[in-house]
């Protein structure tokens, strides 16, 4: 699967994701891109879903209009030694293909 780390988290949390091809948004050169265009470019690139810390996101968009999902990691700090702790369920939902599309919480 296509992941795209938001550029609220760590660029380390790409090495948790070894069997799927993970970019960030500075390797897409999308820094400072708004979510509702960030969403229009995953679906139009062929992105599977989104890593982000924003908790705010679900709130914001519609998800109905984009074909990915979205995960909110949800932890006190966004430091890779913290949210490594979360890989492992996300893992699990990308394991269960196809995903749903929308927002996920993983905490």
């Amino acid at each position: 699967m296509r992941l795209l780390l938001d550029e609220n988290l760590p660029k380390r949390l790409k090495l948790d994701f070894p069997e799927h091809e993970v970019f960030t948004v500075r390797d897409k050169k999308w820094n400072g891109v708004k979510n509702g265009e960030l969403l229009k470019l995953l679906t139009e690139e062929g992105f599977d879903a989104l890593l982000t810390f924003d908790k705010n996101l679900q709130h914001q968009q519609n998800f109905s209009k984009y074909s990915v999902a979205v995960f909110v990691l949800s932890a006190k700090i966004n430091r890779y030694e913290v949210l490594t702790h979360l890989s492992s369920q996300i893992r699990e939902y990308l394991n269960h293909a196809p995903l749903s599309r929308g927002v996920v919480v993983i905490q």
